[in-house]
């Protein structure tokens, strides 16, 4: 499974850093490594939908408030 999180500006002031710490946290109290790649990519396009991330190429908007839930929700139900 491959995770990629928009870290350019727009995502940036909307909280990118946390959710890419917050998911390689997860990734690691879950023992996912050999199972999820996480990746950052530069602008993904959809500015206004927050911190756009995507999942195997389908995309979600996620916040520092939300990446908990996101994760159980797209990768931990889909990865075991």
């Amino acid at each position: 499974m491959k995770i990629t999180v928009c870290i350019g500006s727009s995502c940036h002031i909307k909280g990118s850093r946390q959710v890419v710490e917050q998911i390689q946290y997860l990734i690691g109290q879950n023992n996912l490594g050999d199972k999820v790649e996480l990746g950052g990519t530069f602008c993904m396009g959809k500015c206004q939908q927050g911190v756009c991330v995507s999942v195997d190429d389908k995309l979600f908007s996620v916040t520092p408030d939300t990446v908990d839930e996101f994760f159980k929700a797209e990768v931990l139900a889909k990865v075991k």
